[in-house]
């Protein structure tokens, strides 16, 4: 996704620290979309098999003092890889979407701000969270009864399972890559083979011809 990221961690760290902390900032994603009457924007985020994922959403009061004017109301879905609906809402002026991902790729949520006369412009703040920064770490802690270090230490062993999750997936993509290279080198090189005989075959059949032509005029 595109986006403005707040990272919540202090920056006195070790190489190792800052992986770990760069993992975070794009588990968890927050950003400001502008709307007109009429149109429809959509983002999608890249989201692991099971991993549970929280959106929130809120349409900005140009004028706090008063209520949001008609105008100001949006159409919300979000949908999985496959086109199933993880979410829907309508003619609203704020939400909230939690669900665990039962399908692996990328998720997309679509704002509709449907039309209206005269057309009106307006902001809406998103925020999209998946995998450790989704979780209520806040009510683990109460639950546990255990402090605020030993919630960052099992954020960072959540954050760790994260990047071993990424880095398993990527060696998997790399294989796929790899396998795809070879499978395309296969299928050149018998292109080539076949190209070279058809070229040979052509070759051959033109100097047939040829002698034949020279030998019915009885050149040869």
């Amino acid at each position: 996704m595109d986006l403005v990221s707040s990272p919540r961690c202090k920056i006195h760290m070790t190489t190792s620290r800052w992986i770990i902390i760069m993992m975070m900032m794009r588990i968890g994603e927050s950003m400001r979309l502008d709307l007109e009457s009429g149109t429809t924007k959509c983002i999608s985020d890249d989201i692991k098999l099971n991993y549970l994922t929280v959106g929130t959403y809120s349409i900005v009061n140009p004028n706090e003092a008063h209520h949001l004017p008609p105008s100001h109301k949006i159409f919300v879905t979000v949908t999985s890889p496959k086109g199933n609906s993880n979410h829907h809402a309508e003619n609203v002026e704020s939400g909230k979407f939690v669900f665990t991902a039962d399908e692996n790729g990328d998720y997309t949520t679509c704002f509709v701000a449907p039309g209206f006369r005269p057309p009106a412009k307006f902001a809406v703040d998103f925020e999209w969270k998946s995998g450790v920064e989704a979780k209520d770490w806040a009510t683990v802690a109460k639950r546990g009864q255990i402090n605020m270090l030993e919630v960052e230490v099992r954020k960072l062993l959540d954050v760790m399972d994260y990047i071993h999750d990424e880095m398993f997936q990527l060696r998997e993509r790399e294989r796929e890559m790899q396998e795809l290279n070879r499978s395309t080198n296969s299928r050149m090189a018998g292109l080539s083979f076949l190209s070279l005989v058809v070229t040979l075959s052509v070759a051959g059949l033109q100097l047939w011809h040829l002698k034949s032509f020279l030998e019915r005029k009885k050149l040869l």
